[in-house]
């Protein structure tokens, strides 16, 4: 349902019979983790319990929107790719005006709010509003992805860094990121929103250096029902992932700890 259907939403409360209006909402911000409401933490689900009105996402799961009493709000706010249902700068809009007419509310996103959630912008608009806020950290889908499809993010023969990377890459962004960083030995890099940039991200990662075998995978759809987990290298990954049709949401990861994963999966399978 659209914000705009409910024009009541943006009206003041009013707090008395005097019709003097209420103080500015508290807004919180919480990280509904990478899919499978098992992973949500104790606090964002208590916080959920608790809402009165929700401006969620498009990667929150109906399992994670079920825990939102049946008599809250609910307002749709999410982004894919090319589409949008609100620019983020009405989305910032939206939550001051909401907050700002006396509304407690939560801002419910993907993974954890500040690692390529936008949650940044968000608290700074709502700090530069002078509307209180508060943040509940969620686990990022890169954590959620390595747990569930057998592949640790770090290893002491393998990986002494982690770095996490946007691959939404648009225009000259794609020259943006310090590909030579990226490049590096001994790390893991994990790539958000990586499925439609996949060739040029391994070719500029060989461009930069890093050796076209250096184990790969593409983890789509990480803890949810259907999670598939492909794996190559640097230089065959994008062919992989075309020919299974690989669909967003998927992360790319990227190092010696990829080749961990047949061996870890099958200790994994044997323990279900």
């Amino acid at each position: 349902m659209s914000f705009m259907d409910n024009p009541q939403w943006l009206e003041p409360v009013r707090g008395s019979a005097t019709g003097a209006p209420v103080p500015t909402g508290r807004v919180t911000l919480v990280g509904a983790g990478p899919g499978d409401p098992d992973l949500l933490t104790v606090k964002a689900a208590r916080v959920l319990r608790e809402a009165s009105l929700v401006l969620y996402d498009h990667l929150v799961g109906e399992q994670v929107l079920d825990l939102v009493p049946a008599t809250a709000e609910r307002i749709y706010v999410g982004k894919e790719s090319s589409r949008h249902t609100l620019p983020q700068e009405a989305i910032i809009d939206l939550m001051c005006r909401l907050a700002l007419s006396g509304r407690p509310l939560v801002r419910l996103k993907g993974g954890d709010c500040y690692v390529f959630g936008r949650g940044g912008e968000e608290a700074l608009g709502l700090a530069q509003a002078g509307i209180p806020f508060e943040v509940v950290p969620g686990i990022t889908a890169a954590q959620g992805a390595g747990a569930s499809a057998g592949i640790p993010l770090t290893h002491r023969d393998h990986a002494g860094t982690l770095v996490l990377a946007t691959g939404h890459l648009r225009g000259d962004n794609d020259t943006a990121l310090d590909w030579p960083l990226l490049a590096r030995a001994r790390q893991t890099v994990v790539f958000y929103m990586g499925v439609a940039t996949l060739p040029t991200i391994c070719a500029q990662l060989m461009a930069h250096g890093m050796p076209a075998d250096t184990p790969a995978a593409i983890v789509e759809r990480a803890t949810l029902p259907g999670q598939r987990c492909l794996t190559g290298t640097l230089a065959s990954l994008p062919g992989v992932a075309a020919s299974q049709a690989v669909q967003a949401p998927a992360l790319v990861i990227v190092g010696g700890v990829v080749a961990l994963q047949p061996l870890l999966a099958q200790g994994m399978a044997c323990a279900e």
